[in-house]
């Protein structure tokens, strides 16, 4: 009787806690079942905004072939024709020869076909849908990357259908097999749970137990605390998510989700994300080793991140391709093919594919020409100006460059530590560099590619829009306001009282000089180790960037004109003071790249830009974007500019980009050195500005051709392999100007007697007319100058020729400056000191046959570069 009341009272309790779990389980279901229909109702995932790069623009003659389009378009989303499903972006057909073309509903471009043929791997032909031959044919944008949400999470979003074949089998074996059989919930795996999570210490909740379903029901509508109230909540939400979606659709949900590592400082959520940050391939272009690897990283991204654990990620992939094996997905055949295969990832894409600074940048006047942020929910398509493949070249060039900045840097503060330690004087902390790389198309004003900085990751200021003193990289502006001068025929007074009008060989005094404003303060700049190269020409001045002398030609052209050609290209924060001559002032590396497109684009200015349309996601067109631009020079005058500069990177202090870093094409440029170092240049049809410095504003100690110079060097010679930048052409001259050859040791026409000669350009009009044997009119016969009878007339001595000592500074008044000057640290070093010049023989004399190469007017021949850089 006593037993059986206990069975009762037991029956009652166990009915008792089963009713109240009834209700407590009720109360929460349909608590969560209004939840759940509320999340449903609307989009669980932000569909942030698309960044998309600039068109590949494809042109007859190019060095690529049919696989190389073919390969960009399925890049862009594009399906081969006959092959499901297809893609709302466009499709193309595939020839032995031949690429055609048919943008879909979605496509950035019309819906107009094209043919490209292709003949010995060169672009042959293009031809419109009428048949009619194009120019050139723009491709798909390719996706740069998608902005992230508020918590720095990106992702891609697909559909079921668009996961690859092996991927869900992958998942499916190594996470939960049962996934299509079971109804949401794993009950042994709950009941296991139980026990051992109840057993441990502490009751802790450390078994998982969760079917993907449970992991679906946690990610979006629970916290991820380890509680058993949470875990009871996840089964009612994974009951809720049973009645209402298939299979298929919480798998979708699942992909899209789960989270699999970090790239920078994004997180990586969802398979479309993962597989180009890691494979740098659209989802479903991944094969069966890349499935296994990605469905690998769930259990653990960060143990497992196979940027960091290749060993890791590779053990465990091998597990999910035995468990596929085992769950009948592939044969031991495929498993152990896949297993043969190396991890084949993409390097460095936060770095280099997604060109984070630039992203931010775009990020930013989106926000200015959009409103607000409200744009980022709105799966808006944002197309730009970037080229990827360049921005690759860019990141490549600045991480190998800087490299070897840091090495120096490093040797630099080691000994400055020992000299500290042994002078008992406190030690500095090491300061590492920062860098920042603009390429511009120079006819546009396009923003090409953009590095802000050496790692994103550690540091996200964006030294690209970072505004430092520009050194000698402004003394350009000073010559093409001085060949203004020429155009209107206004006559210069030089140091020697002298008037003419300005050109390449106008005589300028680079002796040390301080010079005392109205006021009484004075400004004493100096050169490189304050050695100095007397009465040069403006052409000498430029290719070495001497001080005394570019502040000397700025007096005479007027400062006022100087300054007020910087305000109109862009230098904004320039005043009319004698150190702006030489860069005292700030600007930004895209500010200069954008003022020194007026020399490389016939005197046009170009505002840079990097928004070319905003649309919807189906393609329809909200605002499309143009820059500015305005003529600022005479062609006459941006060509005899550039002239001066190419003789920079030919003999002058930018030399070491042929001599020493190898980069052979036509181009201009100039070095630049203030506290951080510079450099400048440009092709025909590429402009790229390199800045290196300290975030602390400490002075470098490298010079523009030491630091700045390499970089660029470097991405030069990687752009110039690419199909749309390999068609490097020389500087083209406009009517108006013509080139002579002329004497180094007087500056005058060269003949067959005074063969030791240079090129230079000249404003028609302006060149000298006088041969080197007949300066001051030689009215000897040709006897006499033959066997040296009677006088010559007395040539005026070598101009440029070498250097001398520090001289006594002169003293020169100017009228007060606008704000106070600085003294800067050039970047020259002078020549080694010429080698006596041989005296000529009567046969030399008699056929020009002897050639000295001391002068540092001389063209170097064949580019052997006989002037070294020195800055």
């Amino acid at each position: 009787m006593l037993k059986h009341k206990f069975v009762t009272i037991a029956v009652l309790l166990l009915a008792s806690v089963a009713v109240v779990f009834a209700a407590i389980f009720g109360f929460y279901y349909f608590k969560y079942q209004k939840i759940v229909d509320a999340r449903l109702s609307k989009p669980l995932f932000a569909d942030t905004a698309k960044i998309y790069a600039a068109p590949f623009e494809v042109r007859p003659g190019q060095k690529i072939d049919a696989s190389f389009v073919a390969h960009e378009l399925q890049q862009a989303g594009y399906t081969r024709t006959g092959r499901d499903p297809v893609s709302q972006m466009g499709t193309y057909s595939l020839g032995a020869d031949s690429v055609i073309v048919h943008p879909g509903p979605n496509s950035y471009h019309a819906p107009d076909s094209a043919t490209i043929s292709f003949a010995g791997g060169v672009v042959s032909q293009i031809s419109g849908q009428n048949g009619e031959q194009l120019a050139a044919y723009q491709l798909e944008p390719l996706l740069i990357t998608g902005l992230s949400d508020a918590h720095r999470v990106k992702r891609r979003l697909v559909t079921y259908d668009e996961l690859p074949k092996y991927l869900v089998p992958a998942v499916t074996a190594i996470e939960d097999r049962r996934f299509f059989q079971h109804g949401g919930l794993s009950y042994t795996g709950i009941a296991r749970s139980f026990v051992n999570d109840y057993l441990l210490p502490g009751h802790k909740m450390y078994e998982g137990a969760s079917t993907i379903d449970m992991q679906v029901a946690k990610m979006f509508f629970l916290t991820p605390d380890r509680t058993w109230r949470r875990k009871f909540l996840q089964v009612v939400v994974t009951m809720e998510l049973e009645n209402k979606l298939d299979k298929k659709q919480i798998f979708q949900l699942y992909a899209n989700e789960v989270p699999l590592g970090q790239r920078g400082s994004f997180s990586i959520n969802g398979f479309g994300e993962a597989a180009q940050a890691f494979f740098g391939k659209n989802v479903g272009q991944l094969n069966l080793d890349e499935c296994a690897l990605l469905a690998g990283l769930i259990q653990s991204p960060s143990w497992l991140n196979p940027m960091r654990h290749p060993h890791r990620a590779t053990v465990r992939r091998n597990e999910v391709l035995d468990a596929m094996v085992e769950t009948g997905a592939i044969t031991q055949d495929q498993a152990a093919a896949a297993k043969a295969e190396p991890i084949h990832l993409i390097p460095s894409a936060v770095d280099a594919g997604e060109a984070p600074y630039f992203v931010d940048l775009v990020r930013d006047q989106l926000s200015q020409r959009l409103g607000n942020d409200a744009y980022n929910d709105q799966g808006l398509r944002i197309y730009t100006s970037l080229d990827p493949q360049l921005q690759q070249a860019a990141t490549e060039a600045v991480t190998e460059g800087m490299q070897h900045v840091d090495d120096v840097v490093r040797k630099q503060h080691e000994r400055a530590v020992r000299y500290e330690e042994r002078h008992h004087l406190k030690v500095k902390p090491l300061v590492l560099p920062q860098v920042a790389l603009v390429a511009l198309d120079p006819h546009t004003g396009q923003v090409l590619a953009l590095v802000g900085g050496k790692n994103y990751e550690y540091s996200q200021l964006n030294h690209a829009m970072a505004h430092r003193p520009t050194g000698s990289t402004f003394k350009p502006i000073v010559y093409a306001s001085a060949f203004n001068t020429s155009l209107a025929g206004t006559p210069l007074t030089n140091f020697n009282g002298t008037s003419a009008v300005f050109s390449p060989v106008t005589m300028l005094n680079d002796e040390p000089t301080t010079f005392t404003t109205a006021d009484g303060k004075t400004y004493s700049p100096h050169d490189f180790e304050n050695k100095y190269f007397g009465e040069v020409t403006a052409r000498f001045t430029l290719m070495e960037s001497l001080n005394n002398a570019t502040i000397q030609l700025a007096q005479m052209v007027g400062l006022n004109n100087i300054i007020a050609l910087a305000h109109q290209a862009g230098l904004t924060a320039f005043q009319p003071t004698l150190s702006a001559a030489i860069g005292t002032y700030e600007a930004t590396p895209l500010q200069l790249a954008g003022a020194y497109t007026m020399f490389d684009n016939n005197g046009i200015w170009e505002q840079p830009w990097m928004l070319a349309s905003v649309r919807t996601s189906n393609g329809n067109v909200i605002a499309d974007y143009s820059n500015q631009s305005k003529p600022l020079l005479d062609p006459r005058v941006a060509f005899l500019t550039t002239a001066l500069m190419e003789a920079v990177i030919n003999h002058g202090t930018g030399a070491g980009a042929r001599s020493q870093y190898g980069f052979t094409a036509p181009a201009a440029g100039k070095t630049g050195t203030e506290n951080d170092s510079w450099f400048a240049g440009f092709t025909s049809n590429l402009l790229c500005v390199v800045w290196v410095g300290n975030d602390d504003y400490s002075v470098l100690h490298m010079e523009g051709a030491t630091a700045a110079l390499p970089i660029w060097s470097e991405f030069m010679k990687k752009a110039v392999t690419l199909p749309q930048y390999s068609d490097v052409k020389d500087f083209t001259p406009p009517q108006g100007v013509v080139e002579e050859t002329l004497d180094k040791a007087t500056n005058l026409v060269a003949d067959s007697s005074c063969p030791e000669d240079y090129t230079a350009w000249f404003l028609d009009g302006t060149q000298p007319t006088d041969t080197c044997d007949h300066v001051n009119g030689n009215q000897r016969n040709i006897f006499q100058r033959i066997f040296g009878i009677g006088q010559k007339p007395a040539q005026p001595q070598p101009q440029n020729g070498q250097p001398t000592q520090p001289q006594t500074p002169q003293a020169v008044t100017v009228p007060t400056p606008q704000a106070t000057p600085q003294p800067q640290q050039t970047e020259q070093q002078p020549q080694q000191e010429p080698k006596k010049k041989k005296k000529r023989g009567f046969w030399s004399r008699l056929f020009g046959s002897h050639n000295n190469n001391n002068n540092p007017q001389q063209k170097p021949q064949n580019n052997s570069n006989q002037d070294q850089p020195q800055d």
